[in-house]
């Protein structure tokens, strides 16, 4: 560039705007040698730069020319994801996984992850490719276009039945779904896909197993089933994994296991009352919570009563589940050692699960309905059940709103025998009459007038012949106790110490002694009364006392 080029001054010249009348008049000017060039601008249209066909010279002319811009077409997929992604916004979680180890943290991706799981719960892939996912705690946001697509084309194909092996992550998120009961219409249905997914995907990766099992016993607290753990546990062959469990509603046999009283254990518990007993027992404890319920009272609560702080439960501990249901106050027994509590939406949990005075409660109920049932089914010996050995505070709460237990239980007992030995006559109508009309006859045929003196004797004598009482049940037994056995309840009731020594004496071991003053009291009283450690229950010390040596 030389100095006379230097000392040029160039003027500006303004470049038309975008709504010029008349943009293309340079269209009618000379094109020969010029160059095209394309700058993209707003609205999707081009400014068209012409050389050499402006009058000053080294400076083009703007031609604006409309041009439409064709839109990609959409990815519907991709929309979707995108739409799905979206709900995350506003939560904690959005931030990362730096704080994951915080609770809350984990509690709000549990909230996202069921959020999106339930916007994206009827969509189905058909997806040709396949992206491995490989993370701890697995969930949608994390999942890039790829890994999402390769879920949920795998996941439609689980929900036809075929279950193909996959990354374990993907087959973890697929059970965080049916923990959450997302694309199932109740907790029944997710328990049954929950089933037959681990069972089929347990052939390709067995490490599922140690949480799903920990996770069907959870399933099972949180949600209300139609049938018991333990029922579930032994249709599918399960109960190797839960040793200690009980059957929770099976009342009998549970409440028999933690009772002071074990009426399985009496002489009156027969193969042909085991029916009868255990349906009386399931009656009475319907009336009594109808009872206690009615008055503020709660009786579950009263024998169910940890003597520990209870510790902090969640349910589907090291999965993503969001808690979003009310659950009602309730309490979960497992085993005789295992409690869940629910009150106010929050779980609790305990080992301990009754104290000494809830055990008498349930002992007292057991044998107070027992007595009554022998009393009504004619046994040959009695039972007596002593209202006094219950010393739980439950019943100073009775009796200051004027309850009776012994009446609650005694009243029951006779309503349940009374429709359980119900006899129902199915009668023809036309052979009644029939029958009535032969025995109008036969009655004219046999009326004979009598005296009324001549009556009286006979009804005052059928009256009057009625049954001697029946002996009192501890008479009985003091009359069949041998001398050694009288004189050594005598020093067990006055608390020596040298029973041992007692018994060496007499010439009969302390152990044979013992039982057999058990074997003559139940069959007298229907019950034992020493305990395996020699000493006499609580409850028969003073009726023992009574025995005169």
């Amino acid at each position: 560039m030389n100095s006379n080029e230097t000392d040029k001054i160039y003027n500006s010249i303004k470049i038309p705007d975008l709504h010029q009348k008349n943009p293309v008049e340079a269209d009618n000017m000379g094109r020969k040698d010029y160059a095209v060039n394309s700058v993209l601008v707003d609205k999707g249209l081009f400014y068209e730069i012409e050389y050499d066909s402006c009058p000053i010279e080294g400076v083009g002319k703007f031609v604006l020319k409309p041009l439409k811009i064709v839109p990609q077409k959409k990815n519907e997929i991709k929309e979707l994801f995108y739409a799905m992604r979206d709900i995350s916004k506003n939560h904690q979680s959005n931030y990362g996984y730096n704080r994951f180890l915080d609770k809350r943290i984990q509690q709000d991706i549990a909230s996202v992850f069921y959020k999106q799981g339930i916007f994206m719960k009827d969509f189905t892939d058909d997806y040709d490719g396949e992206m491995p996912l490989s993370s701890y705690y697995p969930n949608y946001q994390m999942m890039s276009y790829e890994q999402l697509r390769t879920y949920f084309t795998w996941r439609t194909n689980v929900r036809k039945g075929n279950v193909a092996d996959t990354s374990i992550s993907y087959a973890f998120i697929y059970i965080y779904e049916l923990l959450n009961n997302i694309g199932v219409k109740d907790p029944s249905e997710g328990l049954d896909k929950l089933m037959f997914f681990w069972e089929a995907f347990r052939e390709y990766n067995k490490a599922i197993d140690k949480y799903v099992l920990r996770w069907l016993k959870d399933y099972h607290i949180y949600y209300q089933l139609p049938h018991t753990f333990k029922e579930f546990a032994d249709q599918n062959g399960l109960s190797e994994h839960y040793p200690k469990l009980e059957d929770t509603d099976d009342h009998f046999n549970l409440f028999c296991a933690i009772s002071k009283y074990d009426i399985r254990k009496s002489m009156f518990y027969t193969e042909d009352k085991t029916e009868l007993i255990t349906d009386c027992f399931n009656y009475v404890m319907v009336k009594i919570k109808q009872v206690f319920l009615e008055n503020g009272l709660h009786f579950e609560n009263s024998i169910f009563a940890p003597t520990k702080k209870m510790s902090v439960w969640q349910p589907f501990r090291d999965a993503l589940f969001y808690g979003r249901l009310k659950q009602p106050d309730r309490r979960v027994v497992l085993s005789q050692n295992e409690i869940y509590v629910c009150r106010e939406n929050k779980w609790g949990f305990n080992t301990v699960i009754t104290s000494e005075s809830g055990r008498c409660l349930i002992g007292y109920v057991m044998k107070r309905m027992e007595a009554e049932l022998r009393r009504l089914t004619k046994y040959k010996y009695k039972l007596s059940a002593d209202v006094n050995t219950v010393t739980h505070s439950v019943m100073q709460k009775l009796y200051e709103i004027g309850l009776s237990l012994e009446n609650i239980i005694t009243s029951s007992v006779t309503e349940f025998y009374k429709e359980a030995t119900k006899i129902i006559l199915k009668v023809d109508q036309g052979s009644l009459n029939k029958i009535r009309r032969e025995a109008l006859s036969t009655q004219e045929k046999l009326i004979v007038e009598q005296e009324e003196d001549a009556i009286i004797p006979v009804i005052r004598e059928i009256i009057e012949d009625k049954p001697e009482p029946v002996t009192d049940v501890w008479e009985n037994f003091k009359n069949i106790l041998g001398d050694v056995e009288r004189q050594a309840l005598m020093k067990l009731v006055s608390g020596e110490q040298e029973i041992k020594q007692f018994a060496d004496k007499n010439g009969v071991m302390l152990e044979v002694l013992i039982v057999g003053i058990n074997e003559k009291a139940m069959d007298c009283i229907g019950d034992g009364i020493l305990d395996d450690d020699f000493t006499v229950f609580d409850e028969y010390m003073i009726k023992v006392k009574e025995i005169q040596v």
